[in-house]
């Protein structure tokens, strides 16, 4: 080996492991997590792009079927709204631009507080045997949250055109908000996955809980002004997030900016804390699942 040869070569990489919880060196955690998430991004696409070949490969319509259940939602509110079974009091908009916004927003999000727990889940075999970055994983699940986002927005884009409904400057702030609502989703989805990784009951006990705040959150009818369900739906953290892009998507003048940007600052530290959660405590998860 030439001089020249021997001083291309990086130096060896030494990690050191120990039974020791990194929790007591938080900054040599935070400097490993950091350098793991930067490390892990070329892994995570791949990782992305296998998952939705295989997804989609043997489906005829390929990623339309991402809008499948939102646009079901959809057409059965505006069959319950139409019938007259419900009676849903002005919205500010045409009902069927108000529920199908918000049915396809909060499918987002949705989207978002599932991949963890499902990412991670899938990965099962290859955590137990493979040593590599488990933010991989979590990033992977962030990619196709972003790309299955894009083919619904850009549908609803379209379908809010048809129905008479043409954004205006406001809606240029829409993508910047919109990751707002996938922040808020990862931060809670990742918050459960460790716990719904030992324990199934987790997962479909968040999926139930998921379906009642949905019903607290502006989705297919307005907020309540008055009585006990106005103030339920003040306390809901999502209620902001989705009335603010669709403020934004239709035009509307944005309501409560300030509540929309403390609710942003709450998951972006929630989701901090929710990441060194899931750091910590894999290790313990793979050796419950090698076991």
């Amino acid at each position: 080996m030439s001089a020249n040869e021997s001083s291309d070569m990086s130096p060896p990489v030494v990690r050191v492991y120990t039974p020791e919880s990194p929790l007591r060196q938080p900054v040599g955690m935070l400097r490993g997590m950091l350098a793991d998430l930067l490390a892990s991004r070329e892994l995570a696409w791949r990782l992305a792009l296998r998952d939705l070949r295989a997804q989609y490969r043997q489906a005829a319509l390929g990623l339309l079927w991402a809008l499948f259940l939102p646009l079901a939602n959809t057409a059965v509110w505006l069959f319950v709204q139409g019938s007259g079974i419900v009676a849903i009091r002005d919205t500010g908009l045409p009902y069927p631009v108000f529920v199908l916004s918000g049915t396809l927003l909060w499918s987002i999000f949705m989207d978002a507080f599932n991949a963890p727990l499902q990412q991670s889940n899938a990965a099962r075999p290859m955590l137990a045997r493979i040593n590599f970055p488990r933010e991989a994983i979590l990033l992977s699940g962030l990619i196709q949250v972003l790309l299955n986002a894009a083919v619904k927005v850009a549908v609803l884009a379209a379908a809010l055109l048809f129905l008479g409904v043409v954004p205006d400057w406001q809606a240029a702030f829409f993508p910047l908000a919109l990751l707002g609502l996938v922040l808020a989703g990862t931060a809670l989805g990742l918050l459960v996955t460790p716990v719904g990784m030992l324990y199934t009951d987790i997962g479909r006990a968040a999926a139930v809980a998921m379906q009642f705040l949905m019903f607290l959150t502006p989705v297919v009818y307005p907020a309540p002004t008055s009585g006990w369900a106005a103030e339920l739906f003040r306390l809901n953290p999502l209620a902001p997030l989705i009335q603010i892009l669709r403020d934004l998507l239709t035009g509307v003048p944005p309501g409560d900016l300030g509540a929309f940007l403390s609710v942003c600052g709450a998951m972006a530290v929630l989701l901090c804390l929710a990441w060194t959660a899931y750091r910590a405590a894999m290790p313990i998860l793979i050796e419950r699942m090698s076991a």
